[in-house]
């Protein structure tokens, strides 16, 4: 099962952090698929969050947030800067899922921003965290920051609009869309039916 996440999205924060433990119940192997919302969102017509040009929609969504988090144990700080800017995760967490380390360094970077309020888009939070996981910090930025990374990170996020996917997180099984980390139980049934 591919599992589509944007830095930046709040629910991809509590899938991100339920979705190995989840699939691995149900036997079903992930596939770490990192892309950029905002060209989606401008293609929309959309220069911010969605959270943020309709105020009543994402006061809904902060409260629901409190509310899953809680229900799940996962601590929850609202950013001061929302959303973030993830590109430059997005381009380490390329390497990470090609290097097989995605399940440790994702989650690692939704707890900087949405459990610290740590700016992700700083080289020292992304560096301690990649050194934390126990990675040569300067291989790493070498490789994320490479023209070929960030051409792959291009052509996944266009891959992510091609297959039809508008929101973050989502579920894909083959062709099958899943939207939502409400709907992580209904995409691993599919993967497993």
């Amino acid at each position: 099962m591919d599992f589509w996440f944007e830095f930046a999205s709040t629910y991809s924060y509590i899938a991100a952090m339920r979705v190995e433990r989840e699939a691995a119940k149900a036997g079903v192997a992930i596939n770490w698929r990192p892309f950029l919302l905002g060209p989606v969102f401008a293609s929309f017509g959309w220069s911010d969050s969605p959270f943020n040009i309709y105020p009543v929609k994402g006061a809904y969504m902060w409260r629901d947030m409190e509310r899953l988090c809680k229900d799940d144990g996962i601590t929850l700080r609202r950013p001061s800067i929302f959303p973030r800017n993830g590109l430059t995760a997005a381009r380490i967490a390329c390497i990470a899922a090609d290097e097989a380390w995605a399940g440790d360094f994702v989650p690692a970077v939704y707890t900087a921003n949405f459990a610290r309020d740590e700016d992700i888009s700083s080289w020292p939070v992304l560096e301690a965290i990649i050194t934390e996981l126990g990675h040569d910090v300067a291989r790493v930025r070498e490789r994320a920051l490479s023209p070929e990374n960030k051409e792959f990170l291009k052509s996944q996020t266009a891959e992510a609009a091609d297959c039809g996917i508008f929101g973050a997180p989502t579920f894909s099984v083959e062709k099958e869309l899943f939207w939502g980390n409400d709907r992580l139980a209904h995409a691993l049934r599919w993967a497993t039916s």
